[in-house]
């Protein structure tokens, strides 16, 4: 929320006149002071979902046709503003809720922090309106489309206890260009019934990634938990992204991987069970027959890498197939170098 460096009061001077006129007909302000015995207590900070301040949300303690009294104007929907104590005990005093300062205990700060309780429209709120409206009005199915936005997703607020969608007023749809101009509303709120949602934007296709959910470490095995599968819309490097979750689980990271960005192909690599330098064990198996011998591996590899290893007794270079950590298999066409070897 956005935090007012203005005092409530002095956003909205006639707020203050209202707090100070005469009580309604029929209702009778308090006209006995409280008793020392049981002073009254200032809160702090409060939320509201209204957009007046009565005192009993300021004090507590008081009778509940003083607590009922109007006494400031709220911030707007969303915002956060401050009332000096001063302003709120002199208010207190006109309307004979106080005699003095020493009638309420301000528990020692300056100011009271109001904020007004709202809800936050999203871009995901607005992508979701648009779309509703162009497969309801233009018969377009947007599900393989992501809405672009003008100038990004519109700042809108409204009140806390919407929870509904929002509709579209009306909707402007170019098949060509799939440019999209409208204004959307929320229905029963006050502040878009006077104030709209305006947006603009464009469809733009996109495909299936696979994204990291959380922060994943250069050399980092990844698992199921650590992925997953989001629409994003396509660039022109979108030829070498992950699209599958397989393409990525089990695969180790080649660089640190930021939450929420796309997986590519130079991003992972399938985790090495040989390393450069690594003591293996070459083994050749043809025709009832099998040979285990040592070996060097000249350089790394994962389960299903043919890489190079050095015989170490007969220093000959072999060609085979990681399959275990630890473990390189040769195949029948280098039976004979490999009993040569020997």
């Amino acid at each position: 929320m956005i935090r007012s460096t203005l005092i409530i009061a002095a956003l909205a001077l006639p707020a203050m006149a209202l707090a100070q006129a005469p009580a309604p007909a029929g209702a009778t302000a308090s006209t006995t002071a409280p008793a020392a015995t049981a002073k009254l207590r200032l809160k702090p900070d409060l939320t509201l979902s209204r957009d007046i301040v009565g005192f009993g949300d300021l004090i507590t303690g008081l009778s509940p046709q003083d607590a009922a009294l109007p006494a400031f104007r709220a911030p707007a929907l969303g915002d956060t503003g401050t009332i000096q104590v001063a302003r709120i005990v002199d208010a207190a005093v006109k309307h004979g809720i106080l005699r003095d300062a020493q009638d309420l205990d301000s528990q020692g700060v300056a100011q009271v922090v109001v904020t007004r309780a709202a809800r936050r429209i999203t871009g995901l709120d607005v992508e979701a309106a648009v779309k509703s409206a162009l497969l309801e009005r233009f018969g377009v199915d947007g599900r393989a489309f992501a809405l672009l936005l003008d100038g990004g997703a519109p700042s809108v607020v409204v009140e806390p206890e919407l929870t509904g969608d929002l509709a579209a007023l009306d909707l402007n749809y170019d098949a060509r260009t799939r440019r999209v101009t409208g204004r959307l509303t929320m229905p029963g709120s006050a502040a878009t019934r006077l104030k709209p949602v305006r947006v603009s934007g464009q469809l733009v296709e996109t495909a299936e990634v696979v994204v990291p959910l959380r922060t994943i470490a250069r050399g980092e095995t990844l698992r199921p938990s650590d992925v997953t599968i989001e629409r994003r819309p396509r660039d022109a490097q979108f030829n070498d992204v992950l699209g599958e979750m397989k393409a990525a689980i089990g695969k180790v990271a080649k660089r640190t991987l930021v939450a929420g960005s796309v997986l590519r192909s130079g991003d992972v690599q399938r985790e090495e069970v040989v390393g450069r330098g690594d003591i293996v064990t070459i083994v050749y198996e043809a025709r009832g027959i099998a040979i285990s011998l040592r070996g060097r591996a000249n350089e790394a590899g994962a389960i299903g890498d043919s890489i190079a290893i050095t015989n170490i007794q007969s220093k000959r270079v072999l060609q085979g197939t990681v399959t275990g950590p630890g473990r390189v298999n040769v195949s029948p066409h280098g039976g004979g170098q490999i009993a040569a070897a020997r």
